[in-house]
């Protein structure tokens, strides 16, 4: 193994150190680096760790790239941070990191970490040399998607703008609610939605545990659901039909708990124009722009949050992102409002059967479907 750490926080140092139980080469900055690896005689099958110390976003990004650019063999770049931020972490991913640290994680944690890394390069080489290429969309579905998009928006520009005048109107913040989800390929971009909640949504979540849907009948339960809570320290995952905190979710994870999530009957967190356009999907209007610009299509499967999709990475579910991202699904109009009849393993399954079996009739008849579905009356 060789080691190197980028940065000059000795505290820092001493503990990639003591926790590698491997001596570190220090430098400043990614060039010095660079040289230097470059200059040494290393033995081809031992890895290369560059340890990077987290400054601030714009720093981070400027050390990844440089560090990335310069293409050194067998390198496994680490950013080294104190304080996780989960918005940043795609970014980092994308910039060229192959994992982001908690300066605070037990010298186990970071040992398992640099033992796993050379296993999934050899893990994803494989794959990509037995399927060696990515998901293409056909041009059938792209130019219908292009037409149908542009047409839509055009059509229905006048609605939008009276809707995007209620959303102003009623409550403070952002019309266009903006979220990372995971589409075909695996490959992450903004979700957009009009916004249906209050702008302190988030901070409101204790005081809605009575609401709901999804708590356990049973006392042995109870006292977990009621712990949730939002407090500034708490990163708060929502999905589309879900709100959960991460460390209710990373709980629920470890004692495989079936209901992880928290669903609210009649949540009063969601405005009454919020309500309005839930119930008759107006919400999920302005995806027509993610259409247009190629981020999905008319019809696929969900787009899901970056947490969901991290847990469908294993064979069993890794087809479902071999196909379109789409604004409408199979899954979708099957027993749509009918008090969430679909569970998650079902719904699963339905994205993989459109992936293996999706055509130009397939979408056309689901398309009518939707028609008739998205007006059935949900609860949220």
């Amino acid at each position: 193994m060789y080691a190197y750490y980028i940065g000059e926080n000795p505290d820092w140092i001493k503990r990639i150190s003591e926790n590698l139980e491997n001596e570190i080469t220090v430098f400043s900055n990614p060039i010095k680096t660079i040289l230097f690896i470059n200059k040494q005689d290393r033995h081809e099958d031992s890895p290369v760790y560059i340890f990077i110390e987290s400054r601030n976003k714009e720093q981070d990004l400027q050390w990844l790239e440089a560090t990335v650019s310069n293409n050194v063999k067998d390198v496994y770049i680490l950013l080294l941070t104190d304080k996780v931020v989960k918005e940043y972490i795609p970014q980092y991913l994308q910039a060229g990191a192959n994992e982001v640290i908690d300066i605070n994680s037990s010298a186990e944690d970071i040992q398992t970490t640099l033992a796993f890394l050379p296993k999934l390069k050899l893990y994803q080489t494989a794959k990509k040399n037995s399927c060696p290429r990515r998901f293409k969309l056909p041009l059938w579905k792209r130019i219908f998607d292009i037409t149908f998009s542009t047409i839509a928006l055009l059509c229905l520009s006048p609605f939008l703008l009276l809707t995007a005048l209620a959303i102003r109107l009623e409550s403070k913040g952002p019309i266009v609610y903006k979220s990372k989800r995971v589409g075909s390929n695996y490959d992450i971009f903004d979700f957009l939605k009009f916004r249906s909640m209050y702008m302190d949504a988030d901070k409101r979540l204790k005081e809605f545990q009575a609401l709901n849907q999804y708590r356990e009948e049973s006392a042995e339960e109870q006292p977990n659901t009621q712990n949730i809570t939002a407090t500034n320290d708490t990163t708060l995952l929502v999905a589309d039909d879900f709100i959960t905190t991460e460390q209710e979710l990373l709980k629920n994870r470890r004692t495989q708990r079936k209901n992880a999530f928290v669903k609210f009957e009649n949540d009063p967190r969601i405005t009454r124009v919020g309500r309005f356009i839930r119930k008759y999907s107006i919400d999920e209007l302005p995806q027509l722009i993610n259409i247009l610009k190629g981020d999905m299509s008319i019809v696929g499967n969900r787009p899901l949050p970056l947490y969901e999709a991290e847990l469908l990475t294993t064979d069993e579910y890794i087809e479902r992102f071999m196909a379109p991202a789409g604004l409408t699904g199979l899954w979708q109009v099957e027993k749509r409002g009918d008090q969430g009849a679909l569970s998650a393993e079902e719904r699963k399954q339905l994205d993989i059967k459109y992936a293996r079996d999706f055509s130009f009739w397939t979408d056309i008849n689901i398309i009518c479907r939707t028609c008739t579905a998205f007006v059935q009356k949900e609860n949220v």
